[in-house]
């Protein structure tokens, strides 16, 4: 089992090596910015929010902070754009999993070396589905996972949409709200801080969600 246990570990090793290097995943940062100057820059961001819920690994906060700090008055509207094709996106990642897991979803799985998160997914599931949903919806944890997860485990699909548009709300209109207000002054610290802010809100949430549960 030790054995075992090794070769699985190096193989995941391994596969992530090879997905970071060649600068596999700064090419695609770098793409994803370069939307930032082009006409269809919305339309871009609405598509990469759809398609990070379900199986691209850049996230769309990438393009809608440079879109924010290049227009700061719009901030808001770049931030419903990403809240809602990313709750659509997440949707399509649900019906993934529920119908097409073994032919694309299991292939989403495995290519980002996401299987053994995906069975804890499914065992977190089995406490409160809604607030893993909305806590991934908010951090860094990748989103993806639990969606198509979401739907092997015959997660509801309301609660799956409630909890992504709560996390995923607070999340780009967070970024949007620091955007419109301290302009160029925040880009640098969002980047810098965004995994401790989100973790940091999580923390502050799951604290009254228990607060609340044991109160009442």
């Amino acid at each position: 089992m030790p054995e075992t246990f090794s070769k699985v570990k190096n193989h995941r090793l391994i596969q992530g090596i090879h997905f970071y290097s060649f600068g596999l995943l700064k090419r695609l940062y770098n793409w994803v910015l370069s939307w930032a100057e082009s006409k269809y820059s919305t339309y871009a961001l609405a598509v990469l929010a759809f398609i990070e819920s379900s199986f691209f690994p850049i996230p769309p906060d990438v393009l809608q902070i440079a879109l924010s700090m290049a227009k700061p008055k719009r901030s808001y509207w770049y931030a419903f754009i990403a809240l809602s094709f990313s709750v659509l996106g997440g949707i399509l990642g649900y019906f993934i999993g529920m119908f097409l897991f073994e032919s694309i979803g299991r292939t989403i799985i495995s290519t980002f070396g996401y299987e053994q998160q995906f069975a804890f997914v499914g065992e977190l599931f089995k406490g409160n589905a809604f607030l893993v949903i909305f806590a991934a919806a908010l951090t860094p944890i990748p989103y993806k996972v639990f969606t198509i997860a979401a739907g092997v485990w015959q997660v509801g699909l309301i609660p799956l949409i409630i909890a992504s548009i709560l996390g995923r709300g607070l999340r780009f209109f967070i970024v949007a709200t620091l955007t419109y207000f301290l302009g160029e002054k925040v880009k640098v610290f969002i980047d810098k801080y965004f995994n401790w802010l989100s973790v940091g809100l999580l923390v502050l949430v799951v604290l009254g969600y228990f607060g609340v549960k044991y109160l009442i």
